[in-house]
């Protein structure tokens, strides 16, 4: 286990991590989830094989610290992922970002291009205000007072299911309220314009259980290879990790 600072405090943010050669491959998790749980059984896929890979938990989840006054935007995140990535001195990396990981791969791609080679964001937050259905509004339309010490994150943990709440109840209460809360209200400029302005490969993976990705032709148009994965929902690392992958590794995809 590694870990660097991420504030003046002392606090800090955690990885896991396989040594190899190559262009580091990063996984960074969702909100409510961490990385190993879901991303370990593809760093050990073939695709991957001799590469350095990194399995990164964001502040207030998995094993990273959870600092009550730290702030959990989406900057806040990004800028803790990079003090991990200093350390690690990785450099044009390949950052492969789940749900709101991926929206936070898209704010580091932005805010600390030298780390990033390509991005890969699976079914990444890009918009703000997201609809009603989406996890991260339903956690938001509690007040902070409400998740935290008025049963709301209970509640909550009862609607997800058993797969999200596994590692939902890994988070601390108050790190999940705020990181969801700023990943509704988005960013200035908004994840969508970072990913279309970024000048590194980018890959988006979007499943078909999950309907059409809007704005997928804009997307394409600036150059982002949009691939919707059959039979798949949500979690396409679980459903069809032969396709994650390979698109991680930067293989052509079937």
């Amino acid at each position: 286990m590694r870990e660097a600072r991420i504030d003046e405090r002392g606090s800090v943010i955690r990885w896991t991590e396989a040594v190899g050669e190559g262009p580091a491959v990063v996984f960074v998790h969702g909100l409510g989830a961490a990385s190993t749980v879901y991303h370990a059984h593809i760093g050990a896929r073939r695709e991957l094989a001799g590469r350095q890979v990194l399995f990164v938990d964001l502040p207030g989840h998995g094993i990273s610290d959870r600092p009550a006054d730290f702030g959990y935007s989406l900057e806040d995140h990004a800028d803790a992922l990079a003090a991990a990535l200093d350390a690690a001195r990785v450099r044009e990396g390949v950052i492969a970002g789940h749900s709101m990981g991926g929206a936070v791969a898209v704010v580091l791609a932005h805010r600390r291009p030298d780390l990033v080679g390509r991005l890969v964001v699976t079914e990444g937050n890009l918009d703000p205000f997201p609809p009603p259905t989406a996890g991260s509004s339903g956690i938001a339309s509690y007040t902070e007072e409400e998740f935290v010490r008025g049963g709301g994150f209970a509640r909550v943990l009862e609607r997800v299911g058993p797969t999200w709440a596994a590692t939902m109840r890994l988070a601390d209460p108050l790190a999940l309220h705020r990181s969801a809360v700023h990943l509704v209200r988005g960013t200035d400029p908004v994840m969508r314009e970072m990913l279309l302005r970024a000048r590194v490969p980018r890959v988006f993976l979007q499943g078909e259980r999950s309907g059409d990705l809007p704005g997928a032709d804009a997307l394409r148009a600036a150059g982002v290879d949009v691939v919707t994965v059959p039979d798949a929902g949500h979690n396409i690392m679980f459903d069809h990790p032969e396709v994650f992958a390979r698109a991680v590794a930067g293989r052509p995809l079937p």
